[in-house]
């Protein structure tokens, strides 16, 4: 569960640093917009490794819907993966543009495999 924690807390992370470039809340760095890209894409393609074994854990916030509907998760994290690597990372309204696309991926997700702590 650790590690599933880990690699979400990756994924929120470089989601932010995204998201604080595109609102204006941090200067644009094209470098730094590449690489939060990047890491964000991976994190995403690791996203069913990380789920493959059912753990039954109270601090786990994963439904068992991640394991009953297997293929529909791996889909939305391939959504996720997709949308990461869709994004324009060359100024900060590219990344705006496509910061609709990451949150509705995570939404998505989450909706129908994430429970409420």
């Amino acid at each position: 569960v650790k590690a599933r924690m880990d690699l979400m807390g990756q994924i929120g992370m470089n989601t932010k640093i995204l998201g604080d470039m595109a609102g204006g809340k941090s200067d644009f760095d094209a470098t730094a917009a590449g690489a939060a890209q990047a890491a964000l894409a991976a994190a995403a393609a690791s996203i069913p490794a990380a789920f493959m074994d059912e753990v039954d854990d109270p601090v786990s916030e994963a439904r068992p819907g991640v394991w009953m509907n297997w293929e529909g998760f791996e889909a939305k994290a391939k959504g996720l993966e997709t949308a990461a690597m869709a994004m324009d990372v060359s100024s900060a309204a590219g990344i705006g543009a496509g910061m609709g696309a990451i949150g509705g991926a995570c939404k998505a997700c989450h909706s129908d495999f994430r429970a409420k702590k």
